[in-house]
């Protein structure tokens, strides 16, 4: 049962990687033809411009949450055994959570800087 779970983790986890990268080649190729031929206009700018904006903050919240995954793990190591499985999962839940919420008062005063600038 283990081993089919395994599996089939994997090959969703790798279909999922290849409909990704072929869906930047396919937005990378568009947008390298539309500039091409001239076709760039304000609305294209305004798609691809905000991309950069948006990305930094979303990094910044998936950095927090593993992280604190990984610290959660980490400090659930030093519980005893009998208890320690259900100290990981929990840890791992509420540090997650703990750094969705760290993670909403950055960006938002991140945003509010960047509006008011």
């Amino acid at each position: 049962m283990s081993g089919e779970l395994t599996a089939i983790i994997i090959v969703g986890t790798a279909f999922i990687a290849l409909a990704y990268i072929v869906r930047t080649i396919a937005e990378n190729r568009i947008r390298h033809k539309l500039i091409d031929k001239g076709m760039v206009d304000d609305n294209v700018k305004y798609l691809y411009s905000s991309k950069l904006s948006y990305n930094v903050p979303s990094s910044l919240k998936w950095g927090m949450v593993l992280i604190a995954v990984g610290a959660a793990i980490w400090v659930a190591q030093l519980v005893p055994r009998s208890f320690q499985e259900e100290a990981i999962v929990s840890g791992m839940l509420i540090m997650g959570g703990l750094a969705l919420i760290a993670y909403y008062f950055i960006a938002s005063k991140l945003f509010n800087s960047s509006d008011k600038g």
